[in-house]
């Protein structure tokens, strides 16, 4: 499905499931001649865990620096043999608010690293939705996981290396290192972001709400058509009124959701909202083929977003997260084809009849 697109100067290439993503991940790391710098929430050990980590080493080796920074709360499984292995080949790894005893809840405790980059040699940045997983999850499930990335050249990858090795330097600094580092970046930078392809951020400082201010700005526009795919979908009040007053007011609003128990919780909080959506007119589908960890919008044919935010308190009020913000009909069109061909294809339709929400033909 993996299509180009030249945008106000950039070169935005839309990649769908790891399938497409870790290939070309992989191909950019072995191309490297100076710097990798990699985040994720979730590195696995498994095979695809092994082949980005045999990457890494193998950059490292060659005398490229290579910069892993890991959530301490999604990748505490990750074995001590496989940092230990990264750290003997030159790879530096750090860990964004490690995690000393895990089922202890507290707010900041969930303030973690969700957001999933890349970045190699400053010129080529990946804006992912992807963690480094396995992309089909195993046992009865043989389709990937749906979700998708963007490889992105062009002026908006200077703010993205800014974003990602400043928060490095002040993960460094909190473990004691480069402190000077730390300064002269912060000094340095200049946030000027093009028009048409924006680099938007979630965190606890000055970007608390740029994502969802993002969402809630395309969706108060839309003329025709708003379709979001969302793995974790439980909006705040002023999301779903945005969303039912599109639909009132004779906008198309398509949802397509986790139709597989992933969280029990979630899922059937989620649920709960149905009644309501669907009154309004809006049109929610299951998706079953896979666990779906889409997190994407098109609106009205020209307005797209790919990246790591969910559409839920965990994304929009406490993680990091980062996503790409396009506007741009070719590049919205390509992932809105994608996404009504996953919904014609992979997805349930949700009904309502008789003042109950029904699931393909039972009441749920």
């Amino acid at each position: 499905m993996s299509s180009t697109h030249l945008v106000d100067g950039h070169i935005l290439t839309l990649l769908r499931n790891g399938e497409e993503y870790f290939p070309r991940l992989i191909a950019a790391i072995d191309a490297a001649t100076r710097s990798v710098y990699l985040e994720t929430y979730i590195y696995a050990a498994d095979a695809c865990g092994r082949l980005v980590s045999q990457a890494l080493q193998r950059a490292a080796k060659r005398g490229v620096r290579v910069h892993l920074l890991l959530d301490g709360y999604g990748s505490a499984d990750l074995p001590d043999k496989w940092v230990n292995d990264l750290r003997g080949a030159g790879v530096e790894v750090l860990w964004y608010r490690p995690e000393i005893a895990r089922f202890k809840l507290r707010r900041h405790r969930l303030r973690r690293l969700h957001r999933k980059l890349a970045l190699v040699d400053e010129n080529i940045a990946f804006v992912s939705g992807i963690n480094i997983i396995n992309d089909v999850p195993g046992g009865r499930l043989i389709a990937p996981r749906l979700d998708y990335t963007v490889q992105v050249q062009g002026a908006t990858v200077e703010h993205i290396q800014f974003v990602i090795r400043r928060l490095w330097t002040l993960v460094s600094w909190i473990s004691f290192q480069r402190q000077r580092e730390r300064v002269k970046l912060l000094a340095a930078h200049k946030n000027i972001e093009p028009q048409k392809v924006n680099f938007v951020l979630r965190d606890n400082l000055r970007h608390r709400h740029d994502i969802e201010h993002a969402y809630l700005k395309a969706i108060a526009g839309a003329r025709r058509e708003i379709i979001i795919a969302n793995a974790y979908f439980l909006p705040g009040m002023r999301f779903r009124h945005a969303l039912l007053n599109a639909a009132r007011r004779g906008v198309r609003v398509v949802l397509l959701l986790q139709g597989r128990v992933e969280y029990r919780l979630q899922h059937f909080a989620t649920r709960a909202l149905y009644d309501e959506l669907l009154r309004a007119g809006i049109e929610i589908h299951e998706y079953h083929a896979s666990f779906m960890h889409a997190k994407v919008a098109a609106i009205d044919g020209y307005w797209a977003t790919v990246g790591s935010s969910n559409i839920d308190p965990f994304s929009l009020w406490l993680a990091r997260e980062a996503n790409l913000v396009v506007r741009d009909a070719g590049f919205a069109e390509s992932l809105r084809a994608n996404l009504l061909q996953e919904i014609a294809h992979s997805a349930r339709l949700i009904s309502l009849l008789c003042g109950a929400s029904i699931v393909y033909g039972r009441i749920c």
